[in-house]
């Protein structure tokens, strides 16, 4: 085997390596928020909530880390964006 094969064999094994970690935080099962449920949340990945145009409740979701550094999914319920300019 030449140099660059096993480079080229080291740098293949590295990146499999590597999509399957970002595989794995992909497959986080969500946990829904009650009454005083601890929340250690490290970072704000992202947070999604139903479309909605009218102000009501709506089911909401948000990503983050943890102070582990691992993937953790909240659904939540909340008022809709549409209830800002309500009373």
């Amino acid at each position: 085997m030449t140099h660059q094969t096993v480079v080229a064999a080291c740098l293949f094994a590295a990146l499999n390596i590597c999509t399957l970690s970002a595989r794995a935080e992909t497959d986080v099962s969500p946990h829904s928020y009650t009454y005083g449920t601890h929340l250690d949340v490290q970072k704000v990945l992202s947070m999604t909530q139903d479309n909605s145009v009218v102000c009501g409740i709506v089911d909401a979701r948000m990503t983050y880390l943890d102070s582990a550094g691992e993937t953790q999914v909240l659904d939540y319920r909340k008022f809709a964006d549409g209830c800002n300019n309500e009373n």
